[in-house]
């Protein structure tokens, strides 16, 4: 028996507005003030913000006239203009505020349950609909408007209770897997800066080979990583490099020609300062032509900066569009192998991802792989290391935009491929079990959304199954 349903306007359930229109003042520290492209899809992405003072905070959020702009917990936030349709939770230990590329929907908690709201916008089913809507060429924008007319199925507050209780605990494993991602990437880019940046294993051998006391002049910046690592390796948790990686790192520094470079301008002894650019080969994207019907809407992913994952995930498994084999053919654009490295090039400079499926890309990227062999994951975090670089020597009038110069602009003080290769080797274990992750929180949102519509309407019910017989649910 299905469960009685009224088919109303979320303006008719919601308070619904965006956030501050007003030009803001940024600061180094203070409040968080994000925008839509700090909506992830159920989560915050917080790679890149900004913060405003509290007297700014007050005077937009809290004044008379705009207290309504202050967001409260239940508050669900969607993306509006930019990054497209996202929406995030908001909950009673969040405290920032939004600009107006961000709509606020307030649910009249008589009617209608925050969490069911949030899970009902959040849907694969409610997305297409509200992209009828979408306006803009360049970035995706919407309306308060369109917003209050667009329709939502409103169940029994119990029946929205039962929806809850099923979809939770599939958000619960999707936030375990996001924390466990991130912790394994900050281990790897740990030991990426540790390896290559810091020289960790290379201050270690010199060390034990009495380098340093040797009557050089040693610049400051070098002696005080000698004093830190000292102080490392007698502290109680000290775990050495295993015996075979050690040894292939040398026990000596030498002043390279580029006082820039590594710490203080001296660089592990034979390491090779070079051009990024020479370590690198450059992928160009394209777009095909997007009044050929025949070139979208096929198999291939279609990677554009608005899939870029957070850094903790790594991976990009699929893209909001895709095209067909004949967009391929008839536009520049490349199939990229599993293991590329994807940078945006051009706008939003510095965005990266490695790629999990096949894919191709717009003409704002660069696909990036090693040249030699160089291990893919040494590239992903060489390149990362590179974005400050890349930023600050990007150019354009319009846009902030990188080209293949710009790699070849700074240097970076290289170990040689056998080094690479074994940070690659290292990290792998860790990496799989990211792109493990997400593969298996793409299952779980994709799941969620079957579940929904079943549940709203009655034909599955929570005596009738738990939310992890997936098998039922699919057949």
């Amino acid at each position: 028996m299905g469960n009685k349903t009224t088919l109303m306007t979320l303006g008719d359930v919601c308070y619904i507005t965006d956030g501050a229109h007003a030009k803001v003042e940024r600061q180094v520290s203070g409040i968080m003030y994000l925008t839509s492209k700090n909506i992830g899809d159920g989560k915050l992405k917080l790679d890149n913000f900004d913060f405003i003072s509290e007297s700014s905070f007050s005077k937009l959020f809290t004044n008379t006239k705009k207290a309504q702009r202050k967001l409260q917990a239940g508050d669900v936030l969607m993306g509006i203009i930019g990054t497209f349709g996202n929406c995030y939770l908001y909950k009673e230990t969040d405290y920032f505020g939004i600009s107006s590329s961000v709509a606020i929907l307030r649910p009249a908690q008589s009617k209608l349950l925050p969490e069911y709201l949030y899970y009902y916008i959040s849907s694969a089913s409610f997305k297409k609909i509200l992209e009828k809507f979408k306006g803009g060429s360049v970035q995706g924008y919407t309306n308060i408007a369109t917003i209050k007319a667009l329709p939502i199925p409103i169940p029994s507050l119990e029946t929205q209770k039962v929806i809850i209780a099923n979809l939770t605990p599939l958000d619960k494993k999707i936030t375990l897997n996001c924390q466990v991602n991130k912790t394994l990437e900050n281990m790897a880019q740990t030991l990426f800066k540790s390896w290559f940046v810091d020289f960790d294993p290379v201050v270690d051998n010199a060390l034990d080979a009495g380098f340093f006391e040797q009557d050089l002049e040693f610049p400051d910046e070098l002696l005080r990583r000698v004093e830190a690592r000292k102080a490392a390796r007698e502290s109680a948790d000290f775990k050495p490099l295993p015996e075979d990686i050690r040894q292939l790192f040398p026990a000596a520094f030498e002043e390279c020609s580029e006082p820039s470079l590594g710490l203080g301008g001296w660089v592990p002894k034979v390491w090779e300062s070079l051009p990024v650019g020479s370590l690198i080969d450059l992928i160009g994207g394209g777009t095909p032509k997007t009044s050929e019907h025949s070139y979208w809407g096929g198999d291939i992913p279609w990677f554009s900066v608005v899939d870029a994952p957070n850094d903790s995930d790594v991976f990009v498994l699929s893209t909001e569009k895709k095209i067909t084999d004949l967009g391929v053919k008839n536009s520049s654009t490349k199939v990229l192998r599993i293991g590329t490295t994807i940078i945006s090039a051009r706008g939003t400079v510095g965005k990266c991802a490695l790629v999990a499926t096949p894919m191709a890309m717009n003409q704002s990227c660069y696909g990036v792989i090693g040249t030699n062999g160089i291990h893919d994951y040494f590239i992903y975090y060489l390149i990362r290391q590179s974005v400050s670089q890349l930023q600050q020597r990007s150019h354009g009038s319009v846009f902030s935009t990188i080209t293949r110069d710009t790699f070849n602009s700074f240097k970076f003080a290289f170990s040689g491929e056998l080094i690479a290769n074994a940070f690659g080797e290292t990290i792998s274990p860790w990496f799989e079990k990211i792109r493990a992750n997400n593969q298996q929180r793409y299952m779980l949102a994709n799941l969620r959304d079957i579940l929904l519509p079943k549940l709203i309407s009655g034909e599955l019910r929570l005596s009738d199954s738990e939310a992890d017989t997936a098998d039922e649910v699919l057949a």
